[in-house]
């Protein structure tokens, strides 16, 4: 794999991947733009796996919190508001997982068009716009209920459809239920850690079944610059967020749409 595809292919994982816009519809219409090879399954791991290590970091802290409370209520302990996060990111992902077991393959084999990705780009670009207007925005992610929790992920399945947005999706189910834009954003961060984890793992399979070679030198530096540029946006994001609120990205998808389809007509 070239190196510099390896290098602007992660930044661009690494940027999307956290912001509502969609980093699957991203990596689906970069080959196709920049008329490149498709970057392989391999890849795919390399910079998921930095997203993920990037994730992590920023929530170190309370991802430990998080799991001690957690280990604790199995064990018959009260439950606390760290233990009670941990539950709902675990419930807030099995909807997406029941759903990837299903459809995911058949995700992948018909639903990769880029008219299909202008059109959820837009779409679901509204929704998060109408959703930012709308939303009380008075509420933290701890004071979720449960089934606050199940709707946020039964909406997340959505995001298996390219150009739906993982991230985007969950942000404007959030904002829908009252979360003030921080919040939204960090229960959709919490999130990500099962999902990229499980995705990561499910491709690592198929990589270890996969008779083609690996590139290690383009996957360790795809994984390093996803991570990297994945860290600096969630702090970027989070920062800014309660200032800028989700216009600026509902617009970019309403004109990233448009770009794709006078570009594919």
């Amino acid at each position: 794999m070239d190196i510099s595809h390896a290098v602007w292919l992660a930044i661009v994982q690494g940027f999307t991947e956290f912001l509502p816009i969609s980093s699957s519809g991203h990596l689906v219409l970069a080959p196709h733009v920049l008329n490149w090879p498709d970057q392989g399954l391999a890849f795919d791991v390399a910079v998921h796996l930095g997203t993920l290590l990037a994730v992590v970091w920023f929530f170190r802290s309370e991802l430990v919190a998080m799991t001690t409370a957690w280990f604790r209520s199995v064990a018959g302990g009260k439950g606390t508001a760290d233990s009670r996060m941990a539950w709902a990111v675990i419930w807030g992902t099995v909807p997406v997982a029941i759903a990837g077991f299903f459809v995911a393959g058949p995700v992948e084999a018909y639903l990769r068009s880029p008219m299909l990705v202008a059109a959820t780009t837009a779409g679901f670009g509204v929704l998060l716009w109408l959703a930012d207007i709308r939303g009380r925005k008075e509420r933290d992610e701890y004071s979720l209920g449960w089934s606050d929790v199940i709707i946020i992920g039964l909406i997340q399945a959505l995001a298996l459809i390219p150009g739906t947005s993982r991230s985007g999706i969950t942000m404007t189910a959030g904002l829908l239920l009252g979360l003030t834009r921080e919040a939204s954003a960090r229960f959709s961060f919490l999130l990500a850690i099962p999902v990229i984890l499980a995705a990561s793992a499910l491709e690592t399979v198929r990589l270890v079944e996969s008779p083609q070679p690996a590139d290690w030198t383009a996957l360790a530096i795809g994984t390093a610059v996803s991570a990297l540029v994945a860290y600096l946006t969630i702090r970027w994001f989070l920062s800014f967020l309660g200032r800028i609120g989700m216009m600026p990205f509902a617009v970019y998808r309403l004109l990233l749409a448009a770009a794709i389809v006078l570009y594919f007509r």
